[in-house]
């Protein structure tokens, strides 16, 4: 019993509800919904959605070109449906080769977008906040293609 309990407020938490069965061999459960990130979204009432990428192995030509990382921004945004305000801010930073490397940020009307190229690494520190919403797994799978990364992890937050 307390494993089902356990198991019943897990999935719960995971916005999944399951209706348990006894049966010969034990309980089985059968999903009964699942909501959507736009749906949690739209029922929280959310007042913003983060997307944290951290891309992995990058073409290590493409992260250190301030010109490619501006590129990707204005196609990002485009992908995405946001509108850029004023000009991409991208600089190279850090004394400490682990961390050395271009920084981004690119204002647009509904937040931000930010990113550190980590040049030893050859990784990738993507953030996209906005207060519209957009498909993080989009936005991920875009950046994964245009840096070449052979993978990456994506964690999202809803902001309330």
């Amino acid at each position: 019993m307390c494993f089902l309990l356990f198991l019943f407020i897990r999935e719960k938490f995971l916005n999944r509800i399951y209706i348990y069965l006894d049966n010969e061999r034990g309980f089985t459960y059968k999903l009964t919904e699942t909501l959507s990130l736009r749906e949690k979204y739209k029922k929280e009432n959310a007042w913003g959605l983060l997307s944290s990428i951290d891309l992995y192995d990058c073409d290590a030509d493409l992260i250190r070109n301030s010109e490619s990382i501006k590129k990707f921004v204005i196609e990002l945004c485009e992908l995405i449906k946001m509108k850029r305000f004023g000009e991409c801010q991208i600089v190279n930073f850090g004394e400490d080769e682990r961390v050395a490397g271009f920084s981004m940020t690119q204002l647009i009307e509904t937040s931000l977008i930010s990113a550190h190229f980590a040049n030893q690494t050859k990784r990738v520190f993507l953030d996209v906040f906005s207060c519209k919403y957009y498909e993080p797994k989009t936005a991920a799978e875009f950046a994964k293609k245009f840096f070449k990364a052979k993978n990456y992890n994506l964690n999202i937050h809803l902001r309330k």
